[in-house]
């Protein structure tokens, strides 16, 4: 590929997310256009106080989960040991809750990882691999949960869109095809490295790669609990379709580009919703849900990384001022120390006087 059709692909890449985007705010002013902000105001204001101490409790639980990524990732470099366990939940929860908002992953959230893990002796390219494999366990766990929710939600939920429909199967049919690859991979190749252009990917075991789609899985089903919570009150869903949907549009929300997946997201809920639910109702609840899952973590842990770096910076000059003190009262005591009185017989090159 010649370097203007790289910077062409590139292009078309970052612009695909505005593309989306304006798409997804157009499907949206279309659902609700029959509504008013109030509307969806009051039903932000009428979701039950014990959902969404419920939500935020399931937020926090998958914010947890998420940080397992890193300690997985450090694992699979081979420098768990390395970092404590408060350090590594730091960066994980910190790097998802940006990355989360700001989309693009591995640009976001990398950056924030990268200024940590080296901070705490991880070479550069085991930073790399531990976010390629974070990665591919956050994908494990959507294809997972498209692949099962395909088959839990109704088909009737999106007969009034063909494209939907189409969308849905096509889908269904990459993540199938996908978690069968990466499973294969792992037997085919087991103990065997990768290499990518300066660096070596040992290929994970097949133990490995189901510890990661399990953890995927359990992120997901998290993530999508606080959304549930604060959809219940409006729209009685059984859980099993619920979470298939909520992946989809997750998943969507996700390859679309768009940050956070704002208005992608919302317009696969809208498209599958009943024609007797209130939609306004139901996009109060997306948008409480996006306030407690992106929001409230970035304030929380982006606070906690505030008061890390205070705290990194008064204990970098408390150890500066110790070793400057230490090298002033070295530097003192050697002044002190009594030099011995060298007597010279000769002088001017005379012989001594002889007695």
């Amino acid at each position: 590929m010649s370097i203007k059709a790289k910077r062409l692909f590139k292009k078309l890449i970052s612009y695909a997310g505005l593309f989306f985007f304006a798409v997804a705010v157009g499907m949206l002013w279309w659902q609700l256009r029959n509504y008013s902000l109030c509307d969806i105001a009051r039903t932000m204001w009428n979701i039950p106080f014990i959902n969404l101490v419920a939500a935020c409790c399931a937020c926090l639980a998958g914010y947890f989960a998420l940080s397992l990524y890193d300690y997985l990732a450090l694992h699979y470099v081979g420098e768990s040991q390395k970092v404590v366990w408060w350090k590594w939940m730091l960066a994980g929860m910190l790097g998802f809750a940006i990355s989360n908002n700001a989309g693009h992953a591995v640009v976001s959230g990398g950056a924030i990882r990268y200024r940590l893990y080296t901070r705490w002796r991880i070479r550069g390219g085991d930073i790399v691999k531990m976010l390629t494999i974070s990665g591919f366990t956050y994908f494990l766990g959507c294809a997972a949960i498209v692949v099962i929710g395909y088959f839990l939600i109704p088909a009737e939920v999106f007969e009034q869109s063909s494209g939907a429909n189409i969308g849905l199967s096509t889908l269904f049919s990459f993540c199938l095809a996908a978690i069968i690859a990466y499973f294969a991979t792992t037997v085919i190749f087991h103990k065997k490295s990768i290499k990518i252009g300066k660096l070596q990917f040992d290929v994970p075991s097949t133990k490995m790669a189901i510890l990661q789609m399990l953890l995927g899985i359990v992120d997901g089903i998290l993530a999508g609990l606080v959304l549930y919570f604060c959809l219940i009150p409006f729209w009685h869903i059984p859980f099993g379709t619920y979470i298939g949907l909520f992946v989809v549009a997750q998943t969507t929300g996700v390859f679309s580009q768009v940050p956070g997946g704002i208005g992608v997201f919302e317009s696969i809920f809208l498209i599958a919703l009943p024609d007797s639910v209130d939609k306004a109702a139901v996009f109060g609840a997306l948008l409480t849900y996006r306030i407690i899952y992106y929001v409230l973590p970035l304030i929380g842990v982006g606070g906690l990384f505030f008061v890390y770096e205070r705290w990194l910076r008064a204990h970098i000059k408390r150890i500066v001022a110790e070793a400057k003190t230490k090298m002033d009262t070295v530097k003192e005591k050697i002044e002190h120390i009594p030099r011995p009185h060298i007597h010279h017989s000769k002088k001017n090159g005379e012989k001594p006087a002889k007695k």
